[in-house]
């Protein structure tokens, strides 16, 4: 059984990419709301996007009610560059036999105005090279293979415990969320948002806490009526099935 968590897809795409290679099951996160019985899995992976060097809120939740079997398992994280020690963080809640990261294109808009999407060429360049390197992860979780293949960076300590720590206990406001006229009143985002926090008001969204900054209802807004402050604005939105 192989369990996911995505914001614009790249990690519900790996997930089911590599669930296609090792003939597995692949499951949202945000949409189980019993653990299924896991004593019959051969294999168990995690698979989540790295949020400022660290797993997502709802994936560290999650990791801490899964029960340790004799499964192979193995936790895979997708990043614009570096993850830290978010997979060895991840790892004492839930033991992870093995660990990696997957360069994947970067859609964390929010973060400056030098911050936007990738250009359409490099996107795609990233999502050909993460399938043949998950060829070869197919393998290894095959075989069993322990192995630690992640891109830590510079100073991941530092950046997995004191920016991360900032990024969740900062950087997760709800407040800057707003709607432009180009609202359609759709409710795609109400509908999709995996922390359940958008509630509709006259056919507006409106944001509560908590966020886990996923970025889905600005990324998938049909009008990209959704901003962030004045950060996002005349800035690309990215969903990986533009690229597939």
């Amino acid at each position: 059984m192989i369990f996911y968590f995505s914001g614009t897809g790249n990690s519900r795409w790996v997930a089911q990419t590599l669930a296609s290679m090792i003939n597995d099951t692949a499951s949202d996160i945000s949409k189980i709301e019993v653990i299924p019985p896991l004593t019959d899995e051969q294999q168990i992976g995690l698979v989540f996007p790295i949020y400022a060097w660290g797993a997502p809120e709802p994936v560290i939740a999650f990791a801490k009610n899964l029960h340790q079997s004799a499964a192979f398992t193995f936790g895979i994280c997708t990043c614009g560059a570096d993850a830290g020690k978010a997979l060895k963080k991840l790892s004492k809640y839930f033991h992870l036999d093995s660990c990696y990261s997957l360069m994947m294109p970067n859609n964390y808009i929010i973060g400056g105005k030098e911050m936007d999407v990738e250009k359409k060429e490099n996107c795609i360049q990233k999502i050909k090279s993460a399938s043949d390197i998950l060829q070869n992860i197919a393998q290894e979780i095959t075989q069993k293979k322990p192995v630690y293949h992640v891109e830590e960076g510079t100073f991941p300590r530092l950046k997995s415990s004191i920016a991360n720590w900032g990024f969740n206990h900062f950087a997760r406001t709800t407040k800057p969320f707003h709607v432009t006229d180009a609202c359609i009143g759709c409710g795609l985002c109400e509908k999709n948002c995996p922390a359940h926090t958008i509630t509709l008001h006259d056919k507006k969204p409106f944001w509560d806490k908590p966020c886990f900054q996923c970025l889905r209802c600005i990324h998938e807004c049909p009008t990209a009526a959704i901003q962030y402050g004045a950060s996002t604005t005349n800035k690309g939105r990215y969903t990986i099935q533009k690229y597939l």
